[in-house]
């Protein structure tokens, strides 16, 4: 059974209301182990993950995002968290975790994931208001767009971590490069699953 439970007009299904658990523990945890750290930084993140559910939130009110949807973007989160988090080595993080030596970084995957996600929700959202809901080329270029332009938001949020904060792990001139590149991989990957499976 489906229902409204606190007159938001969301749909709190047993999928639904598992995206909101599992978000609330990981971001639970992330708060303590941030400041028992003194982790500026992902104190920092924390706030701006709030502010993008909040986000969500109002987009799936007026979308109806699929459950697949909202898993994958609680699980951008989360991965974003350890990203920062979880420790590699002595004086290192998740984020610098190179899973192919000098090729292929964590924090390029996660980019990849995380703005493929972002295409799709725009594709969804962008679907609700064409005449022809297919996925042609037009729109899914649009879409891609989106996502891309989503991502070099983000890079302008981590560009300001850096001038507010002493230390993070944000990289500089040639990470922030090599970021672009992953949210394009990603955005048009994701182009390229909707067109083939969006029915």
């Amino acid at each position: 059974m489906t229902h409204s439970t606190d007159g938001t007009g969301i749909r709190w299904t047993p999928g639904i209301l598992g995206v909101a658990i599992f978000t609330s523990l990981y971001l639970a945890v992330s708060i303590v182990v941030a400041v028992v750290h003194g982790n500026k930084e992902f104190i920092f993140y924390v706030v701006v993950m709030v502010l993008l559910i909040a986000l969500v939130l109002a987009v799936h009110r007026r979308v109806g995002l699929t459950t697949a949807t909202l898993w994958c973007l609680t699980l951008w989160g989360f991965l974003h968290m350890a990203g920062g988090l979880v420790p590699i080595g002595e004086d290192s993080v998740l984020y610098n975790w190179w899973l192919i030596p000098q090729r292929l970084k964590y924090d390029q995957v996660i980019h990849a994931f995380g703005f493929g996600v972002t295409t799709w929700v725009c594709w969804q959202a962008m679907r609700r208001n064409l005449a022809d809901p297919r996925p042609r080329f037009g729109p899914l270029f649009l879409c891609v767009a989106a996502g891309m332009g989503f991502g070099a938001m983000n890079e302008i949020v981590e560009f300001i971590a850096t001038l507010t904060m002493p230390e993070t792990n944000v990289g500089g001139y040639v990470n922030t490069g090599w970021d672009l590149v992953a949210n394009a991989v990603g955005a048009t990957t994701a182009a390229f699953l909707i067109a083939r499976f969006d029915r």
